[in-house]
């Protein structure tokens, strides 16, 4: 079986990037509001990367294997 394209994997990453960093900053930007910069995007990192990993692609890889595998 062929990896997915690269384009197609790009598109999935961003489908759950966007919304999932939207999300962090909404719930967590008052409490990071005094923090520098470098902590904030610590700080969002360390959430934003295990979630995408084992959760948000997984599941967007299985939702849309079909046009993954096109």
């Amino acid at each position: 079986m062929k990896p997915p394209k690269k384009y197609k994997m790009a598109i999935l990453i961003w489908i759950s990037v966007y919304p999932a960093i939207n999300v962090l900053f909404l719930v967590l930007g008052k409490p990071l509001e005094g923090y520098p910069i470098y902590l904030k995007t610590l700080v969002i990192t360390l959430i934003l990367v295990p979630l995408l990993v084992f959760v948000f692609l997984p599941l967007l890889t299985q939702v849309f294997r079909h046009w993954l595998s096109k």
